[in-house]
């Protein structure tokens, strides 16, 4: 009996999750059972292993809230992630290359003007960005875009893993370009840093003997009129995390020096009285007819 439930209960499941209307539910939920259903027949869990798994997505779920998600991290750690956006963004020609979202975005961040000193409380060498946004198609430059930026202290921490020290939001701000499509502010250096690693994600990582340590970065989305909302980070030119980063998302396009200056005049006018670093990037976007600015 037990064999014959074996080689019929995919077929049985296959039949049941095929009787929706929607053609694309029927697919993904198809798929699923029968990579699942492959999955199972490959390693032959234990009923232990079984309900250590459960347990697993479950401890999973219980550390998702309002400022983690734990499950983005998962999908981050397994490549997921960066499969996916591969896959939406085969057509993306001449426009700059994407990566991962990440667990700590905040939707709709405080608006800040061109130039503001986003780093509230953080702690860190002072750092210049600057960048501008165009057209991956024509170079044109592209005015008003929305520019999202936020990253992590010179100890590897963002501001909502640590509301309470920081005082509220900081290192994250909303940006809106010039005329000529340009933007710039200033923050503080970030660190290389590892993910959350005192939940299960971080169970996994030790249990297939790998590090949790990401290259140092800034983070972007840029939204503009009619193109395609860009994701994506600058990474610091020389980190030693390059090449083994946790959740496989640095690509050589992305990857920046941060040059180091005096103190003095700085290249907006601002007078410095102590070394500061500076950042400075140039994003096209791709068309996208039907898209619309957040």
């Amino acid at each position: 009996m037990s064999q014959d439930i074996e080689n019929s209960i995919t077929q049985a499941v296959l039949a049941k999750a095929g009787q929706g209307a929607d053609p694309r539910i029927k697919q993904i939920s198809q798929a699923l059972v029968r990579h699942l259903h492959a999955f199972i027949r490959e390693v032959e869990p234990t009923q232990g292993e079984w309900k250590a798994g459960i347990d697993f997505l479950t401890r999973t779920g219980h550390m998702c809230d309002q400022h983690r998600q734990e499950f983005i991290l998962l999908s981050d750690v397994l490549g997921v992630s960066m499969l996916v956006d591969a896959i939406n963004h085969r057509k993306d020609e001449g426009a700059t290359q994407s990566t991962v979202l990440g667990p700590f975005y905040v939707d709709a961040p405080p608006e800040a003007p061109l130039g503001a000193d986003i780093a509230g409380s953080m702690r860190g060498a002072p750092l210049l960005v600057q960048g501008s946004v165009r057209d991956a198609a024509t170079g044109q430059p592209l005015a008003n875009a929305i520019v999202d930026s936020w990253h992590a202290d010179e100890s590897g921490f963002y501001d909502v893993q640590k509301l309470e020290s920081f005082g509220g939001l900081c290192g994250r701000a909303r940006f809106r370009t010039d005329a000529q499509g340009r933007f710039h502010f200033w923050t503080v250096k970030p660190s290389s840093y590892p993910i959350p690693d005192d939940g299960p994600v971080g169970d996994l990582l030790k249990a297939q003997g790998r590090h949790p340590w990401r290259p140092a970065h800034v983070h972007f989305v840029i939204f503009a009129d009619n193109h395609s909302t860009l994701v994506t980070h600058v990474f610091e030119q020389g980190d030693e995390y390059l090449e083994s980063d946790v959740v496989f998302g640095v690509k050589h396009q992305l990857i920046a020096p941060l040059e180091q200056h005096g103190a003095g005049i700085a290249p907006d006018g601002r007078r410095m009285t102590q070394p500061f670093f500076r950042l400075t990037y140039d994003f096209a976007l791709a068309p996208a007819q039907s898209q619309q600015a957040a």
